[in-house]
């Protein structure tokens, strides 16, 4: 996906998640020397690291290289830092696992991702779980250390989450008398009564072979209990709940909807005009709903004297449950640090645990919009990285804390929302086919099915189809 804007990086996740896992490592020698060979030690004796990010617009590489000086500074480590586009993850990770040169520390990975590695065997074992225990397990998110555990052996440190929101225009519910969009019931009687006068009751991506459309529904069918597999690893995408999500989102799109495809470039300008009353979008949505980015202002009419007048006329919703559903689940993603096969562990331990303490809150600030701690403080003081969060500035050609925007309610709703995480087939054991599904995209095809005619129940079962057949590839 191309980078020239910083919206069209939004979704980045899923697709460097797809790259990643498109790479035959299986094929691959192994892990490499790290840099020195696993030989070096750290703490002021000048050995080296190095240390990739995942990332290459160029304001977040500098604020990346300042924290990596004062690392260098305090510990007298040496460390090579690599920022890699998304477009070259694919091939730099295949060259340097064949080479046996991967690098000591990889940053911003995605749960597919740490998955994929570890199945491979090209993460360095027991040394996240390490870090963890020294850091404070009691100190992360739950649910976050869940996420990147296999059978309780942590496979990497979580840094931060980012989570999927149902946006809404709540001047217009608390007209309306509406409840907040919370369930499915909700949000159907929400987009019945405010769709129509030049304004779309909801919307929200179904574009085929498209990671955005796969996100926005899983977030919208986890809720419905609807899972892409079952504990055994069995396909279940047919299953009833997974029909009923189908049949709830094509409605939603069918009937109060704009016409034509929707991807993540129309959903965020629709709602942004002011011609939408709810959206499926990501916590990347809230310093440009704010209008802290020129090239991607709000547009309403009230917008053009007051540039933040759409956020603070917006509520969001991090869960929602649906009627076969037992609890709200919120759907999103943890990027962690990662270390792999044959890395100067040592360094590397060092390293991450000075971007988890020291170079933690310097790295949330680079974009917190997209950056929610998943670790909330320290020992001894539990909340403190969660506090600091709120008061940070977003934006980029106009910078603000969010809290100059959103009420408590929503700052609240985004810290809590790592704590409903939950993905498609990693908390089963499968987290390697949901990065397998990336290149053909099963479920995106059968959410436009439905929002342009077919039965939920045909869609359902095609994907379904699909989903096995990628999954017997795999035994």
């Amino acid at each position: 996906m191309a980078r020239h804007t910083r919206f069209s990086s939004r979704p980045r996740l899923a697709v460097l998640a797809a790259a990643a896992l498109a790479v035959p490592l299986a094929a691959c020698d192994g892990g490499g020397d790290g840099g020195d060979g696993g030989e070096g030690t750290a703490g002021g004796d000048g050995a080296g690291i190095t240390v990739w990010i995942q990332e290459d617009l160029p304001d977040r590489v500098a604020a990346t290289q300042a924290i990596v000086d004062d690392y260098v500074e305090a510990t007298g480590t040496e460390v090579e830092l690599v920022p890699v586009a998304e477009d070259q993850f694919n091939q730099l990770l295949t060259s340097s696992a064949a080479a046996g040169d991967l690098p000591d520390v990889i940053g911003g990975a995605s749960l597919p991702q740490v998955r994929s590695l570890s199945a491979n065997e090209l993460i360095e074992p027991d040394v996240a779980g390490q870090i963890i225990e020294g850091l404070d397990a009691g100190t992360f998110n739950e649910s976050a250390i869940e996420l990147v555990s296999d059978e309780g052996t942590a496979l990497a440190v979580p840094s931060e989450s980012w989570t999927q929101l149902l946006v809404y225009r709540a001047d217009l519910f608390e007209e309306a008398g509406l409840e907040p969009p919370e369930t499915y019931e909700a949000i159907t009687a929400a987009a019945e009564e405010l769709n129509g006068d030049g304004m779309a009751g909801f919307v929200g991506a179904n574009a085929p072979a498209d990671a955005f459309t796969e996100q926005t529904f899983e977030h919208i069918a986890l809720g419905n209990n609807c899972q892409l597999v079952d504990d055994a690893g069995e396909v279940t995408f047919g299953n009833p709940e997974c029909v009923e999500a189908l049949d709830f989102y094509g409605t939603l799109i069918s009937d109060y909807s704009v016409s034509g495809i929707q991807d993540v470039d129309t959903v965020r300008a629709q709602y942004f005009a002011g011609e939408a009353a709810m959206m499926v979008w990501s916590t990347f949505i809230l310093d440009e709903l704010a209008g802290l980015r020129d090239d991607a202002l709000p547009t309403c009419e009230e917008c053009a004297d007051d540039p933040g007048w759409l956020a603070e006329n917006s509520g969001i919703v991090t869960s929602i449950s649906g009627p076969s559903g037992t609890e709200p689940v919120t759907f999103g993603e943890i990027t962690s640090w990662l270390v792999p096969a044959e890395a100067d562990t040592e360094g590397a331990s060092e390293f991450i645990t000075y971007m988890m303490n020291d170079g933690y809150m310097p790295w949330i600030a680079i974009a917190p919009e997209g950056k929610v701690p998943v670790r909330t403080g320290t020992p001894e003081e539990p909340e403190t990285y969660s506090e600091q969060w709120a008061e940070l500035e977003v934006g980029v050609d106009t910078k603000a804390p969010l809290t100059d925007f959103y009420g408590e309610d929503v700052i609240t709703a985004l810290t809590e929302g790592a704590s409903n995480l939950n993905r498609w087939a990693i908390p089963q054991g499968q987290g390697n086919l949901l990065g397998a599904l990336q290149g053909e995209q099963p479920v995106a095809g059968a959410v436009n099915a439905v929002t342009t005619g077919t039965p939920a129940e045909e869609a359902a079962q095609s994907a379904a189809e699909t989903i096995s057949s990628v999954a017997d590839s795999m035994r």
